[in-house]
C-alpha cells in the first residue's frame, strides 16, 4: 500500500502512500452510525527544505444518508405546549454535483395559550403537513481545516397558510438552519483529518477544496482536496505508520 521502501522517500517524488479506509462512529437518536473514510497522500514537489504532498481525502456518507430521518428528528422534534411542536416525519439527503439536495418532510403546529377563568387552555393557531427542500454545497473554513455547508433555499410544498409562514416568516429561515447544522455535525466528524490521518501529518494537513459526488445509486461522498508540508523526518514516520496501519487490517 506505500509505493516505495523508506530508503527512496526522501529522493523519490512520486511517492504515494494509500490510507486505508477509518471508520468513524456517530451518535444519532441513540444508536451509532459509521462513516468510513480513507485517502491517498502523494509527495509531488520540495521546496525550501519540506516536502509538498498533494492529499485526497473522501468519506463515504452512506450510513448517514439512511438515517437522515433519525438525525433530523433528533435535532428538531419538538412538543412545546404552548408554543411549536414539530415532528420529522422523513428526511432524505442525496447527491447533487458538487452539492447534496436535501428533502424534509414534516408536520408543524404552533400553539398559544391563554387562561380563561382562571385556567390555561392551549389552542391552536396554524397547523399542517410541509416538504422542505434545500441544497447543501461544502465550502472550506478559513482555517483550512474544517468544512462548512452553504445552503440554498428550494421549493417548499405546506398545507394552506402554513406554507406562507414558511416562506416569508422566520421560521422556515429556523427550520433551514438547524437542518444545516445537523448535517454540518456529522458531516465534520466524518471529515475529522485527527480521526483520519497518520499521527505524522496530523496539524500539518490543509483543506483547499471540497464537495459533494454521486458515487452511483444514490450513494452520497464526501471529496476533500488539501496539501501536505511536512520535513524528510516526518515522511519517514509517515511511510512507518501506513504500514502499520496496512498490516493492522
Amino acid at each position: 500500500m506505500c509505493a516505495v521502501a523508506l530508503p527512496l522517500l526522501a529522493n523519490d517524488k512520486t511517492v504515494t502512500f494509500n490510507i486505508p479506509p477509518v471508520k468513524i462512529p456517530v451518535s444519532v437518536k441513540d444508536q451509532r452510525i459509521t462513516m468510513l473514510a480513507s485517502g491517498v497522500i502523494t509527495l509531488t514537489a520540495k521546496k525550501q527544505g519540506l516536502n509538498i504532498l498533494d492529499l485526497q481525502l473522501n468519506a463515504d456518507l452512506s450510513d448517514l444518508q439512511q438515517n437522515m430521518t433519525a438525525l433530523l428528528s433528533e435535532q428538531l422534534d419538538k412538543d412545546d405546549h404552548c408554543g411549536d411542536r414539530i415532528a420529522i416525519q422523513n428526511a432524505t439527503l442525496t447527491p447533487a454535483d458538487p452539492a447534496s439536495q436535501a428533502v424534509v418532510q414534516l408536520h408543524y403546529e404552533r400553539w398559544a395559550c391563554a387562561k380563561v377563568l382562571g385556567r390555561q387552555q392551549a389552542k391552536r393557531i396554524i397547523g399542517g403537513n410541509a416538504v422542505m427542500q434545500m441544497k447543501l454545497t461544502p465550502a472550506v473554513e478559513e482555517d483550512n481545516t474544517e468544512l462548512r455547508l452553504i445552503p440554498e433555499v428550494g421549493p417548499i410544498q405546506a398545507d394552506g397558510s402554513l406554507g406562507e409562514v414558511l416562506r416569508s416568516g422566520t421560521l422556515g429561515d429556523r427550520l433551514r438552519e438547524k437542518i444545516r447544522k445537523a448535517v454540518l455535525s456529522a458531516l465534520q466528524k466524518g471529515t475529522d483529518l485527527s480521526a483520519t490521518l497518520p499521527p505524522a501529518v496530523q496539524g500539518y494537513a490543509k483543506i483547499t477544496n471540497a464537495q459533494f459526488k454521486d458515487a452511483g445509486s444514490g450513494r452520497l461522498l464526501v471529496e476533500l482536496d488539501g496539501e501536505i508540508q511536512i520535513t524528510n523526518e516526518q515522511i519517514q514516520a509517515l511511510s512507518k505508520q501506513v504500514k502499520e496501519r496496512v498490516g493492522a487490517k
